[in-house]
């Protein structure tokens, strides 16, 4: 408890010295016994703070003529406290605050997130392929992430990537203006750019497109992407690539099958599917009844997306490498929430954002 305030029976600057030195003496006495919020409560607390009441038993009481010296001791004294307080080797607090004896706060050690990995289960599997990993900017210009591929501007299979576009871009000229990349695609044209064949690449990373997030969309999500390019590359090592991959992903006992689609940057273009791995191809909720579960998009790499890196090739200065006469390739492309999604039976992709540790730490 604070202890009563002394009257002051007069207001000149020897009974002032004297008050104000008593004070002073207090407070280094309680810096040595007072733990630090004890401390700070005795001498700073809002209402029975020892400073409160100085000032409610002196200042206001105070003739006129000694208030502004009053005041300025009653601030070097505040200013002395908060010192104390600032400096903790002061406190008694610091030296004892700590008890020993009670147990270490326990960190769980950290575990990747179940869709990094997926993306990397993925990634081993084209590595044991001689594949090598290749990354790209988030935000791509219009000419990488559509036009080399093949999408001409105003191309109605534009209408397929809801594109985010950055802001204030008008001015550009179009294949200059910014947007956040809807798939990783344009990985393979800067690589082949800057590269030429044999290529042998995935490009795992995140894609953004202005989808409506529901249990199977996300306005964020991440693609797992390959470009195989070289001399007498033929649709039949597409599909014996793709199906080992299928194959070790989920299981050896999984068949593949390729159906006619369309992407404007492959030709000819498929669909790969793989038998139900939750009723191994019988049909279920899962595969709709179907047996087959849709998982990825493929073909052979379009003789116009050539035509394009040459053409870049030509403006950066380096030479033509690209002539389908001579070179042809693959690509493909698969969602990795999707996979992740099959692989753990998880029915809504909202799970893998939403933070829950409920949710991720199943995966741990």
């Amino acid at each position: 408890m604070n202890e009563a305030i002394p009257q002051l029976d007069s207001f000149d600057e020897a009974a002032l010295e004297d008050a104000f030195a008593t004070l002073t003496k207090e407070v280094h006495e309680a810096a040595t016994t007072e733990d630090a919020e004890t401390f700070r409560l005795h001498w700073l607390g809002r209402k029975q703070g020892r400073l409160k009441l100085v000032s409610e038993a002196w200042l206001k009481s105070a003739p006129p003529e000694a208030r502004k010296p009053l005041g300025i001791r009653f601030n070097q004294l505040k200013q002395q406290i908060e010192q104390t307080l600032e400096a903790p080797a002061t406190v008694k607090a610091v030296s004892q605050g700590i008890d020993i004896t009670l147990p270490g706060t326990l960190r769980a050690p950290g575990v990747p997130h179940p869709l990094l990995k997926t993306m990397h289960e993925i990634v081993a599997v084209f590595h044991h392929l001689g594949y090598s990993t290749n990354l790209g900017p988030q935000v791509e210009t219009d000419f990488y992430n559509f036009e080399a591929l093949n999408f001409p501007p105003n191309h109605p299979a534009r209408d397929t990537q809801d594109t985010l576009v950055i802001a204030k871009q008008q001015s550009r000229p179009a294949r200059d203006r910014l947007l956040m990349r809807t798939h990783t695609s344009p990985v393979q044209i800067r690589t082949m750019i800057d590269q030429a064949p044999p290529i042998r690449i995935v490009i795992p990373g995140k894609v953004h497109r202005n989808d409506a997030a529901d249990a199977t969309h996300s306005p964020i999500f991440h693609q797992v992407e390959g470009l195989c390019v070289d001399t007498n590359i033929t649709f039949s090592d597409l599909k014996g690539t793709l199906d080992h991959a299928m194959k070790a992903l989920f299981g050896s006992g999984v068949k593949t099958r390729f159906f006619p689609s369309f992407f404007p940057f492959t030709e000819p273009s498929a669909d790969v599917q793989i038998s139900c791995i939750f009723c191994n191809g019988k049909g279920c909720r899962k595969c709709k009844h179907s047996g087959w579960i849709e998982l990825l998009g493929c073909g052979m790499v379009d003789p116009a997306v050539f035509a394009a890196v040459d053409e870049q090739r030509t403006a950066q200065g380096h030479q033509p490498a690209y002539d389908p006469k001579k070179i042809t390739g693959f690509a493909f492309g698969m969602g990795v929430e999707r996979i992740a999604m099959i692989q753990h039976g998880i029915s809504d992709i909202g799970h893998f954002y939403s933070g829950d540790m409920r949710f991720l730490e199943q995966f741990a």
